[in-house]
């Protein structure tokens, strides 16, 4: 008498499963450096914006020049008009300082004497070095953004190519 196999057997399914989680052991950490360099690749252009909308920001409020803080750069609450308190230059995530698995912290400079501020630095570090991001990077008002690979980024880093 003839048996009739039908399905796999528990060996088939047990190969195919360690074919399976042998592919995955060798993509999953291609996909998380393609996750690190995407997210710095964002900072990066978040330090891009961030400087333009400091510049626009001194040209438009004259008076007070840089932004005392990175929050003044978001919208308004509310959908108000825009003033030098909230100039609406930036989305409001990045105004809140965090965006891409990146913490930004801005500085103010101010001028002496009620005189407009001139000076600004930013800092752009990874949330949790080594899973967001590996590099730090930094600008201010000259606007060249400076990278550290492995520490904080300060006016001493190498700029980026």
């Amino acid at each position: 008498m003839k048996k009739n196999q039908k399905g796999f057997s528990l060996i088939e399914l047990l190969i195919v499963v360690a074919i399976i989680l042998i592919i995955a052991a060798i993509a999953i950490p291609n996909l998380l450096r393609s996750r690190m360099a995407a997210n710095e690749a964002s900072a990066v252009g978040s330090l891009r914006t961030i400087n333009t909308a400091c510049v626009t920001y001194s040209t438009t409020y004259q008076s007070v020049g840089y932004p005392a803080t990175l929050a003044r750069l978001k919208p308004p609450a509310g959908g108000g008009a825009a003033d030098s308190t909230a100039s609406d230059l930036i989305d409001s995530v990045l105004g809140a300082g965090t965006k891409s698995g990146y913490t930004f912290t801005y500085a103010d400079v101010a001028g002496s004497g009620g005189a407009p501020s001139v000076v600004y630095t930013i800092q752009a570090e990874p949330s949790s070095r080594g899973t967001t991001g590996q590099r730090g990077f930094y600008t201010d008002q000259s606007g060249v953004i400076r990278a550290e690979a492995t520490t904080t980024a300060t006016s001493a880093s190498s700029p980026l190519q």
